[in-house]
């Protein structure tokens, strides 16, 4: 006899709560968290970003035919989920009180299917992405999801994102300071039209100089929400980044090819790196 069964498993921080188990983990162990609670959260992890009225809470998780109070279940079951996430109603990391209308789970979450296979009473688990479980693009074979990146200290993460930035913005300054030998590059060259490089080079730089700007602010002051930030822009960041990976061969007549093909190379890893990091941020707030 064999079957298989598909389960939700949603991610966020360091915490996963796992549909089908009922079971919410932080950073692998499992915490207290009652049916009733575990399936609040469940309804907010569902619509992350959204607010959840207290009336659709009311009719997914009482219905019209029970007779409870309602109110005071619903305010201890969120309570409960709070205690069990480290979080507050007054600094809320993870579930927000919307005054009047009711909550919304403001953290990024990140959603997987696992599937299982039963052969004969063995299961054999096989995962497959979710919708939410990837920054930017949707292609999750390639790029990593928070779960699988390790763990690490917070000060690194914060480290190495901060000098990510600043080395962009260093290559986007020199670049802007020296844009008569440039165009001479550009002009040598031949390959396109020196004007056409030329404004690609000065427009790229100087809308991505306030970009950089931001992330170095985001990430120096704890920015709550900056990986859902991040991940809107990835896409279109990840392409201008891409371009300025050729910025090394502009350098050929300072280093050898090889060294400015093994920059290049470097840089084209970077915006991939930048992305990782940032989930890292993400799970370790």
């Amino acid at each position: 006899m064999s079957g298989e069964k598909v389960r939700r498993v949603f991610s966020f921080g360091v915490f996963e709560a796992d549909e089908a188990g009922g079971e919410l983990r932080k950073r692998g162990i499992r915490i207290k968290l009652h049916s009733q609670p575990f399936q609040v959260l469940l309804l907010l992890l569902e619509k992350p970003a959204e607010v959840v009225t207290r009336e659709q809470m009311r009719q997914r998780l009482w219905g019209d035919g029970t007779f409870v109070d309602f109110d005071h279940g619903l305010n201890s079951a969120v309570n409960k989920i709070r205690d069990a996430l480290d979080d507050s109603a007054s600094q809320p990391r993870y579930v927000e009180t919307v005054s009047g209308k009711g909550y919304r789970f403001i953290a990024p979450v990140a959603i997987r299917e696992a599937v299982s296979e039963h052969s004969e009473g063995l299961g054999v688990a096989a995962d497959t992405p979710g919708p939410n479980d990837a920054i930017g693009l949707p292609n999750r074979a390639v790029l990593s999801t928070s779960n699988e990146l390790p763990v690490a200290r917070r000060q690194l993460v914060c480290s190495l994102l901060l000098l990510v930035q600043a080395l962009y913005l260093t290559f986007y300054l020199v670049a802007l300071g020296n844009l008569e030998e440039i165009d001479g590059i550009f002009r040598e060259a031949r390959l396109l039209p020196p004007a056409a490089l030329m404004a690609v080079l000065v427009t790229t730089a100087a809308g991505l100089i306030p970009v950089r700007l931001f992330l170095l602010a985001a990430v120096a002051f704890d920015l709550e929400r900056l990986s859902s930030k991040f991940a809107k822009m990835f896409p279109v960041l990840l392409l201008l980044d891409l371009l300025w990976a050729l910025s090394p061969l502009l350098l050929v007549d300072y280093v050898s090819v090889g060294l400015a093909l093994g920059m290049t190379a470097a840089l084209i890893y970077l915006p991939f790196a930048q992305r990782s990091l940032v989930l890292m941020y993400a799970r370790g707030r």
